[in-house]
């Protein structure tokens, strides 16, 4: 079947008198004096086309009758048009119809709000914001996999389905084949009742991943720079903006890399990937900055321009209690940092992306690296205005003893991650990582306030459609 070109190939491309032919839907259309106009996208830009067709077209009195949201195919002559806000149009000698559209198409042009966009989630990517998103959505995915590749890292691919938790929060959907209206008990040698796992699929305990992490970290040990991109999901009952069910995570792991190498390392990811998204797409990037957030494209800048701030977690803790800021939630050094703490320190004390490192002990997970001095690990995060932490990652802990010992301070069952404690009876070495939220990285391209509107098909609370 003939497709024709693609509209963002053709405008960069194509000059007056030459026969093109466009597939795509139809946006917009008017009739004027025997004359019909009607602007034509295929997803491929922003921008559409548009088409004219005359009386002496054949089919075109069905033409007058298609309604917006209509699969065509035009061919036809490239001309320079002398309406505003375009340089061509395409002169219609045959317009072929795939399929009309019903008179309750919801996408009429008008403006829709997000919320009502996300309840018609299968149709919501025609619209120009959606468009946009996915089409970035793309580049990112895209440079991602550039970067890691053009660096000599190997891609691997981590199970969905693990028997352990790698985050230690249990926070984790849980996977069985067993009939949930009368799951087999058993009873333990205390005489606990619990769940009889022998009858289940896999004969034990699983669950949908929250990490790869652990996983890669195998890899690791034998190729030496790997890296993950896949499906993650948290049990998490969160209704906030930055927050969803399932989303999509890269993790980079390092054998032979500390603390330092791994900051310097995502500093230099987050450059290159924002870089050719900018290239890349432009045109959706001034179409947010115009609509969307008005401040997008001098945050990208500074991207650029500057290197990223370091900071410990203790000096970060000073800097927000000298503020006076009165927070919803009061700092004191052992907690964990809160969104509006992370903000205020990218957006009003540093004004720039800002890593923290050297965290707590106690609030962080097992596998990240004691310190000398016994109260905190090597871990950082990388915050970013308008988002708050996009990046969280540590060296982690190779020494066998401590490893074992911080699983056990934990409450965790030093039997489940037998395997990974292998790793450090077998030729251990130094390693560190880091995971990005990718679905947060591209919040903070698009300037999209919430994270639902940057996935294609969002999971959270009480929301699992299509």
């Amino acid at each position: 079947m003939e497709r024709g070109e693609k509209i963002k190939a053709l405008l960069a491309s194509a000059t007056a008198r030459d026969a093109v032919c466009i597939c795509g839907w139809i946006r917009q259309k008017r009739i004027s004096k025997g004359i019909i106009f009607f602007n034509i996208n295929d997803g491929s830009c922003l921008a559409g086309i548009q088409a004219v067709a005359d009386e002496s077209l054949t089919g075109f009195e069905e033409l007058k009758k298609l309604a917006i949201g209509s699969s065509v195919r035009v061919r036809g002559r490239l001309a320079e048009s002398p309406g505003q806000g375009q340089k061509y149009e395409i002169q219609a000698m045959a317009v072929d119809i795939f399929g009309d559209c019903d008179e309750d198409y919801p996408l009429q042009k008008k403006k829709h709000s997000f919320e009502f966009l996300r309840s018609i989630a299968h149709l919501r990517m025609r619209t120009n914001s959606f468009g946009a998103v996915f089409r970035v959505r793309n580049a990112a995915a895209y440079a991602i996999h550039e970067f890691f590749q053009e660096n000599g890292f190997y891609y691997i691919h981590t199970p969905i389905i693990t028997g352990s938790d790698c985050e230690g929060a249990g926070e984790m959907f849980h996977v069985t084949t067993m009939p949930l209206e009368s799951i087999p008990m058993t009873r333990s040698a205390s005489g606990a009742m619990g769940v009889d796992f022998s009858q289940d699929f896999f004969r034990t305990h699983a669950g949908l991943t929250v990490s790869g992490q652990l996983e890669g970290e195998l890899f690791a040990m034998a190729l030496s720079e790997i890296y993950t991109f896949g499906p993650t999901f948290r049990a998490e009952n969160s209704n906030t903006p930055r927050h969803a069910a399932e989303f999509w995570m890269i993790e980079p792991e390092m054998a032979f890399y500390d603390l330092d190498d791994n900051i310097a390392l995502a500093q230099r990811f987050i450059k290159q990937v924002t870089a050719r998204v900018r290239d890349r797409c432009s045109e959706d990037l001034a179409f947010f900055a115009e609509r969307i957030d008005p401040t997008l494209m001098d945050r990208l800048d500074a991207i650029d321009r500057h290197d990223f701030e370091v900071l410990t977690y203790t000096n970060a803790v000073r800097l927000l209690k000298e503020s006076g800021k009165a927070f919803e939630f009061p700092v004191s050094w052992g907690m964990d940092l809160q969104t509006e703490h992370e903000r205020y320190l990218t957006e009003e004390l540093i004004r720039k992306p800002t890593f923290v490192r050297d965290y707590p002990l106690e609030i962080k997970a097992f596998y990240m690296r004691r310190s000398d001095d016994g109260r905190t690990v090597g871990a950082m995060d990388l915050l970013v205005p308008r988002i708050g932490e996009i990046i969280g990652g540590s060296q982690r802990e190779e020494r066998l003893d401590v490893l074992k010992e911080m699983i056990r301070s934990k409450g965790l069952d030093e039997a489940v991650y037998w395997w990974y404690i292998d790793t450090r009876r077998f030729g251990t070495a130094p390693h560190a990582g880091f995971g990005l939220g990718f679905e947060r990285l591209l919040q903070y391209l698009t300037g999209m306030a919430n994270i639902r509107d940057v996935i294609p098909f969002p999971r959270t609370p009480g929301n699992c459609e299509f």
